[in-house]
């Protein structure tokens, strides 16, 4: 059951074990503390499995990127990840700058992320 959620500029779709977070606009350093902190929020409540949806994305700050990057090893040593989607070749040409280019899944649309966590759990035959 997909449940769509808007808190602070950040809308969520939460679909079985995976939640999206659909970003939009040009991102702040805040902007990407405060989707940090709305993460860690989520993982408390039990989240572990996250895609970050840039599509709607113009711009974003390279410092945020690092607090980003803190937070998906939060969710790895949790038994989770983080996975991103949409990201133009402009933004994924800042998350290399800021040092994240092999620190993250990239796919070109959510459902692709969300996809890939569905098949990293099911059984090898």
């Amino acid at each position: 059951m997909n449940q769509v959620a808007e808190a602070q500029g950040i809308r969520a779709v939460s679909s079985g074990r995976v939640e999206t977070l659909m970003l939009e606009g040009e991102l702040l350093e805040k902007d990407l503390v405060q989707v940090c902190e709305d993460l860690a929020l989520r993982m408390q409540r039990g989240l572990r499995n996250a895609v970050l949806d840039f599509s709607e994305v113009s711009h974003l700050d390279y410092r945020g990127v690092k607090p980003l990057l803190a937070r998906a090893d939060a969710f790895r040593k949790a038994g989770g990840d983080i996975k991103l989607s949409g990201l133009s070749p402009y933004l994924a040409a800042i998350f290399r700058a800021a040092g994240a280019h092999d620190s993250f899944e990239l796919y070109p649309h959510m459902n692709d992320a969300r996809a890939a966590f569905a098949l990293a759990r099911a059984p090898f035959v």
